[in-house]
């Protein structure tokens, strides 16, 4: 199990809690999608499981391990992307090569965890991430100079060069163009497979959880009591958005959506709405091909 929940309580000071006895798991290898309303704890979600914030009860570990702090095996991207203004794409993206260099005599617990980057990570990797993520002619230009498709890119190759097993990405590309930010979900699906990375995408759009996320944890207003999973088996296929089964999927999150995530009376009527907005789609399909013969 790559990511274990249980019981889980979470709250900022002087806040109700964003999530309350969750419990929640993920295997190694998945795709997950993370969706839900503004406040809901997406991003919570996603610094508790690196270890940037700490639960007051319950247990979270990841790959068996409780997370106290940050570990180097977590990749972690942000909307802003996280670059150094004054740095190069290179060198950006080498910076995971020098920390692991400056904390090489470190170790760190025999599972693979690790707390520090890795220490052998040579130039000609960074290179490699570069070519591999279509960045390589930028390796001399600055953020500034650079598009945010192409910043994406950068901090995607930086992750990624620290080999992690899990991966979390917090909306990275609600700021991108429509073909840029697909070309980038298409990429995130192709390394995924080819790494086999743990994959956790918080998003707020529908369309792009159902086409990125093979597993859908839906939240609701907080607190959060319960995972609300959709299972989505036709995520990532090259053309899947031209399916229907693809737009039932998004009808059937839309409506889990509205109903609001957190229990079984909610995702009764999430089902029900759903079903009536298959059969609405099913009755217009039949009148729309009736009308054209």
């Amino acid at each position: 199990m790559m990511i274990g929940i249980e019981a889980l309580t979470f709250a900022y000071p002087n806040q109700p809690p964003v999530f309350q006895d969750f419990s929640w798991q993920v295997a190694a290898g998945e795709a997950w999608a993370v969706i839900g309303p503004s406040g809901c704890g997406k991003s919570t979600l996603l610094y508790l499981i690196a270890g940037l914030r700490q639960p007051r009860a319950g247990r979270l570990s990841v790959s068996g391990q409780p997370v106290p702090r940050p570990r180097a095996s977590t990749g972690l991207i942000l909307q802003d992307y996280g670059l150094l203004p004054w740095a190069t794409v290179w060198e950006n993206v080498a910076l995971v090569m020098r920390l692991g260099r400056l904390y090489r005599a470190k170790s760190g617990p025999p599972d693979g965890s690790r707390p520090y980057p890795r220490a052998d990570i040579g130039a000609d990797q960074v290179d490699r991430w570069l070519l591999r993520l279509g960045i390589a002619d930028l390796r001399d230009k600055f953020p500034n100079q650079i598009s945010g498709g192409q910043r994406q890119r950068t901090a995607i190759a930086r992750s990624l060069l620290q080999q992690p097993n899990l991966l979390l990405m917090d909306e990275p590309f609600s700021s991108l163009d429509a073909l840029s930010r697909e070309d980038l979900q298409r990429l995130t699906i192709e390394l995924q497979r080819e790494t086999g990375v743990t994959t956790l995408v918080v998003t707020h759009n529908i369309e792009e959880a159902v086409y990125m996320g093979r597993r859908i944890l839906v939240l609701g207003r907080a607190p959060n009591t319960h995972a609300w999973v959709i299972d989505n088996p036709g995520a990532g296929a090259p053309a899947y958005r031209g399916r229907p089964a693809y737009w039932d999927k998004c009808a059937e999150l839309r409506a889990a959506l509205e109903a609001g995530a957190g229990g079984a009376a909610s995702e009764a009527a999430a089902a029900e709405t759903a079903r009536a907005a298959a059969a609405g789609a099913a009755a217009a399909a039949t009148e729309a091909s009736g009308g054209a013969s």
